[in-house]
Order: C-alpha cells, then sequence, then structure tokens
C-alpha cells in the first residue's frame, strides 16, 4: 500500500529528521521540531507526508501549482509568454505564459529553485525568540532566523534532496536506459522534463556524437582491411582529411542542434548576457540612489574603479593559468615521461600490464589533487556566476587530462617511431580503460547503497538490543533513495563541471591519432553505444534523482573541442612524416613538403568550413527575430501610452487663472 501510495502521489522533495522516540518521556524529545517543522511547510501552502524509517523520519514534500506560482513570483522567475517575449512570472497573469511540454506550467529547474526558496525561506517573525526541544535540550529559533539553516546547523535536519517521481522515472527506464534497439535515439523532451536542461544536453550531444561516429567508424574500418595496392601512401592522407572535414561539420552541425533544442524548451540563450545585465543593473542603482542625477559617464572615479576590478580579474586568472602550467610541466610531464620511457623498455606484456594498472591508480590521485588546488584557485577569482567558475575550472583540470592522456602516446611515436606500442597504447585506453571506468562508476553506486543499508540496519540492531528481534527490512522507497549515492559530476562541491570530460578525452585520442590507428572510431561509436544505455541506467536507478543545472550549452567543452581538432592537424602531419620518413632524416622531400602543405591547407579548411555552416537555422532564427519585434512594439506602446496618460494629468491638474 506504502508503495501504491508513493506512486500516485508525485512528492518531489524528501527532508532527513531524526525518528521520533517514543518512551517514558511521552511524545519524544526530536517529536517536538519535527512537529514545527511540518506545521510550518504546511502553513507554506506543501503538503506533508511524514514516513518512518529505520533510523529517521522522512517528510515528504509536494506544493500545488499555485504555492509554486506564488513562490515564482516572489522570485521574480523569468518565463516565456505566448508572444515571446520573456517576462517577471505573476501568478495571476499565468495563462500568459507558455506551458512545458508534458503540460505543466514550470519545468523541474524552476520547480526546484521554488522549492528551495519555501523549504529555506522559512523565518520566525516575531519579536521573540522560539524554544525547539530536540533530544533534551533547548534549541532558540531567533527572530528572523531561517528555520531550516537552524536545524541542519544543529544536526537535526539531516539533508534535503530531490525524489524520483516513480511513474515517470519507470518509464524513462522502458524507454530509454532499457530500450537498446534505438541505437542513439533518445527522448530529449521527457530527459529535459525530468532533469533540466544540464543533462538533457549532455545525452544530446552524445547521441549526435555516437551518430556522427559511425560514418569515420566504417572508413577507418575500410582503410584498415583493405589494400589499395599502389594508392596505399595516398589513402592515409585522403583518411586524414575527411576526418578533420568531419569533425569541423560535426561540431557546427551540434551548434545547430542546441539551438533547435533550446528554441524548442523555450529558453532564452543569453544566460551570461543576463547575469552580467543583472550586475549592471545592481551597480547603477545603488550608485543612482548614492549620487543622485549624476551621471554615470561623469563619474570618473567610478569609471576608474571598475576598471581597477576588470584587470585585478583579468590578472588572478592568469595568476593560476600560470600556476596549474607550472605544475604541469615540472610535476606531472616527469611523471608521464618516466611511464612512457619505462613501458618502452620493458619486454614483458605482463609487467607492461602491471605498470600500466599502477599507473591508471597513481594519475586518479594526480587529479584528485590538482582538481582540488584548482577549485581553492578559482575562489579567488571573480567569476559573474557559476557557470563561469566552471569553466574556469573545466580548462585548469583539462589540462592535467591532456598531459595524462597524450604525452605518452606523442612519446611513443614521436622519438621511438614505434606505432605497434602506440596502437597497443591506444587499445588499452579505448577498450581496457573505458571498460574499467564503466565498471567503476555503475559498481561503486551500488556498493555505497549496499553499505548504507547495511549500516541502518546494524545501527538499528543495536538500538534495540535487549528488545525482542525483529526483522528489519525498508518499507518506503523515499528511503531506499536515501541510502543512494548523491549525483555529481563535478570536482568542485558546488561546480557542475565533469560531465563531458569522458566524452572530450575520447575524442582526442581518436583524433589526435586518427592515421596510427583509423579503426579507433570502431572501437569508440561500439563504447558510446553502451555509454548512453549505462548512463542513463546510473542515474536512474542507481544514484538519487540530481540536483538540476542550469546550462543551455556545453560551455567550455565546445572550446576544448575545437581546441583537440587543431591538435590533432599538427599530431597526424606529425605521424604521417614518421610514417614515411622510415629511416628518420628528416628531409624536406616532395612527400614531406606535401604533408606540411596538406597541415596548412587543413588549418585553413578548419576555419573556412566553420563559417559555412550557420550556428543556428533559419527558422529559430526568424522566430527570435519576430519575438524581439513584437517584444519592442508592445514596449513603444506601452510607453507612448504612458506619457500620454502623464500629459493628460499635467493638463487637467494645471490651474486656470481667472
Amino acid at each position: 500500500m506504502e508503495a501504491l501510495k508513493e506512486e500516485q502521489t508525485p512528492f518531489e522533495m524528501g527532508v532527513v529528521v531524526p525518528k521520533r522516540i517514543v518512551d517514558q518521556i511521552g511524545e519524544g524529545c526530536y517529536d517536538h521540531c519535527v512537529k514545527v517543522v511540518v506545521d510550518e511547510f504546511q502553513k507554506f501552502g506543501l503538503i506533508v507526508d511524514r514516513v518512518p524509517g529505520l533510523n529517521d523520519e522522512f517528510l515528504k514534500l509536494v506544493a500545488p501549482v499555485e504555492i509554486l506560482g506564488k513562490a515564482a513570483a516572489e522570485l521574480q522567475l523569468k518565463k516565456r509568454t505566448q508572444i515571446g517575449v520573456d517576462l517577471q512570472f505573476e501568478w495571476d497573469e499565468a495563462d500568459a505564459f507558455i506551458k512545458q511540454s508534458d503540460g505543466s506550467l514550470f519545468s523541474w529547474c524552476e520547480r526546484f529553485r521554488c522549492y528551495n526558496h519555501m523549504i529555506y525561506g522559512i523565518v520566525n517573525e516575531s519579536n521573540s525568540a522560539i524554544v525547539l526541544k530536540s533530544e533534551c535540550r533547548d534549541v532558540r529559533w531567533e527572530p528572523g532566523e531561517r528555520l531550516l539553516w537552524k536545524l541542519e546547523k544543529e544536526g537535526i535536519v539531516k539533508e534535503v534532496f530531490p525524489i524520483h517521481d516513480e511513474i515517470k522515472r519507470k518509464q524513462l527506464l522502458k524507454c530509454w536506459a532499457l530500450n537498446w534497439w534505438d541505437l542513439t535515439n533518445q527522448p530529449l523532451d521527457d530527459i529535459y522534463a525530468y532533469y533540466g536542461v544540464k543533462i538533457a544536453i549532455y545525452f544530446a550531444f552524445l547521441g549526435m556524437y555516437t551518430k556522427w561516429l559511425f560514418f569515420p567508424a566504417a572508413l577507418g574500418i575500410l582503410v584498415q582491411l583493405v589494400d589499395f595496392g599502389s594508392l596505399q601512401l595516398l589513402i592515409l592522407p585522403f583518411f586524414f582529411i575527411c576526418i578533420i572535414s568531419w569533425a569541423v561539420f560535426f561540431l557546427q552541425f551540434w551548434k545547430r542542434k542546441n539551438s533547435t533544442l533550446l528554441a524548442r524548451w523555450q529558453i532564452c540563450y543569453s544566460v551570461g548576457a543576463e547575469s552580467a545585465y543583472k550586475y549592471m543593473d545592481t551597480e547603477w542603482s545603488s550608485f543612482h540612489s548614492s549620487v543622485g542625477s549624476i551621471k554615470f559617464e561623469a563619474d570618473k572615479s567610478k569609471k576608474e574603479k571598475f576598471q581597477r576590478e576588470e584587470w585585478f580579474g583579468h590578472m588572478l586568472r592568469f595568476r593560476n593559468d600560470a600556476i596549474i602550467i607550472l605544475s604541469i610541466i615540472c610535476l606531472q610531464l616527469p611523471f608521464e615521461l618516466a611511464y612512457a620511457h619505462l613501458y618502452e623498455s620493458i619486454g614483458s606484456d605482463t609487467m607492461k600490464f602491471g605498470l600500466t594498472a599502477v599507473y591508471l591508480f597513481a594519475i586518479q590521485y594526480f587529479t584528485q589533487i590538482g582538481g582540488k588546488v584548482s577549485v581553492k584557485l578559482i575562489k579567488d577569482e571573480k567569476n559573474e556566476n557559476s557557470e563561469y567558475r566552471a569553466n574556469s575550472l573545466i580548462y585548469k583540470v583539462f589540462g592535467l587530462y591532456f598531459m595524462q592522456s597524450y604525452i605518452g602516446l606523442l612519446y611513443h611515436a614521436v622519438l621511438h617511431r614505434n606505432f605497434m606500442t602506440l596502437r597497443q597504447v591506444i587499445i588499452q585506453r579505448l577498450i581496457i580503460s573505458e571498460v574499467l571506468e564503466n565498471l567503476m562508476e555503475n559498481s561503486l553506486p551500488y556498493m555505497k547503497y549496499s553499505y548504507r543499508k547495511y549500516r541502518a540496519v546494524c545501527n538499528k540492531r543495536k538500538r534495540e538490543k535487549g528488545m525482542a528481534a525483529r526483522k528489519s527490512y525498508f518499507n518506503s522507497r523515499v528511503e531506499k533513495e536515501y541510502f543512494k549515492p548523491i549525483y555529481s559530476a563535478s570536482i568542485g562541491e558546488e561546480l557542475e563541471d565533469g560531465l563531458f570530460d569522458a566524452v572530450a578525452l575520447q575524442f582526442g585520442m581518436i583524433m589526435m591519432f586518427a592515421c596510427a590507428f583509423p579503426p579507433a572510431f570502431a572501437f569508440a561509436a561500439l563504447n558510446n553505444v553502451t555509454e548512453i544505455r549505462a548512463d542513463a541506467l546510473k542515474i536512474l536507478a542507481m544514484y538519487r534523482r540530481p540536483v538540476p543545472r542550469v546550462a543551455v550549452t556545453i560551455g567550455a567543452w565546445l572550446n576544448i573541442f575545437q581546441f583537440l581538432i587543431v591538435v590533432s592537424i599538427c599530431t597526424n602531419c606529425i605521424l604521417l612524416v614518421c610514417l614515411y620518413d622510415r629511416e628518420g632524416n628528416w628531409n624536406i622531400s616532395p612527400g614531406l613538403a606535401a604533408i606540411l602543405f596538406m597541415e596548412h591547407v587543413l588549418l585553413l579548411i578548419k576555419f573556412c568550413f566553420s563559417r559555412i555552416v550557420p550556428e543556428e537555422p533559419d527558422w529559430v532564427k526568424a522566430n527570435r527575430m519576430k519575438n524581439a519585434t513584437q517584444a519592442q512594439n508592445m514596449c513603444s506602446k506601452q510607453l507612448l501610452r504612458n506619457i500620454s496618460g502623464r500629459r493628460g494629468t499635467l493638463v487637467t491638474g494645471t490651474p486656470t487663472a481667472d
């Protein structure tokens, strides 16, 4: 009955509190605090369901659409209207705003913000402190103090987390995670409605990238298996040119798809610009209130202050980047070269496998240390919002990834010209490393979940020691979700930055060494087909429902993909030189000169092809211009009405001479 009730009522948030204690004291010490929390939630309009667990109690929350609308109005959320203009939400004018594809008024990201505002917005509005009893001690809830923050600080509220909607989760499991017949097709609209835009963008990119990989995979297998006779020397340069063209067109068409998805989901693209405008509006309002009618352009001291802060922020970012680069060169580069040299010197395959295992284990600690250092460094940077901070962290951490993934391969290819070892390492990275990574990503969450369940049962048995032995079991899904690990694709605690790291590293691997091992594209395509379903199953069944993140593009990763294409042009030209210059004389013969010429031509093609394909479809551009025109006309008419009404007031209020 409990499971049926949970399926019928789509509770969306959970609050973990201590389980009520019923003993000789009576009602219990903890129950008073929990009762106050429940009463405050209900006063706010939330529907609360109390579910007892083994060691804790869970408050499941859901808000009617009217309560969400009032919270959205208090937050001053901007939503898309029927005429295509983003305006501040007003509950009385809710019919003027566009609904989501599933019929709901608010997206999951907007609902989560409203829930967060309501849960943490409960304040003691009285003039005196309220005494809350907890564990036979008093907790003073001071006037103006937020209730949930106070109880979290006291350890009474253990956690607040989003809850899976069982009906929608099972639908996604059926049509997405367990649907292997649709290799790359995914229900992106349903993913966006359930998880938010960031995770939906990730799976959209992964699906499109995998679908586009089928062409270079087939071409790579053809180049590897077919003997073209006298044309064999021309096949690799031709394959290289095709791969670069494919990569450039893929990124351009991804930009088009990204803009199409945002238009379909009614999402405004200019997130960064919006935050900048808010920042300028805040500065202007404070400046206007203090200075009065003096114009901003005339205040030189204010300008100088902005300029100093701007350049100080640039210098901080430059300093942090320099620290990361010098650390990579001085600490990680010798480690990578030592590993590559030992791998080249060892003759036993068993020893090589053991060395690779030790190396993969060691670089995990290098990445963790580098990530923690990067997080500490970016805290000093004056980034406008969390998305800019995440991008700054991505650039720094990718330097570590780049050194770990590619320097050893270049060592085998350029210095030793050992292409057999190079191919072995590429196969290890593409197959063994990714298989082990997938096993770890899917087994560790289950192990953590099982361990937390085991600890909960043990704690219950210790607490009931001396009482009649009873079988311990979990009777609610909310408790099972609480024991699941938190989904996070980030190195920093508050920055969601690591969704695309594995995809970017794979893209760099197959692109930078395409001429050395053409079938690598086939291995990548096969891995990504399984990765789509494995990631979907992971976030649907093995993790809690992720906290929604606001992001409309893949952010800094797009620039990294562009950078990897340029680097791959250079590295593949070096590989072609090593393949054709067997003696190692490095003579500029006509063949080698042709390769150098091809490098410059490909760089030109890369930048030219980027301009051939528009970044957004014409219908998206036309729709945006239409909305902008309608907004301008509406504002113009409103301004004219205000001006006319003000003049009428002035005319009627003017005294006449007798």
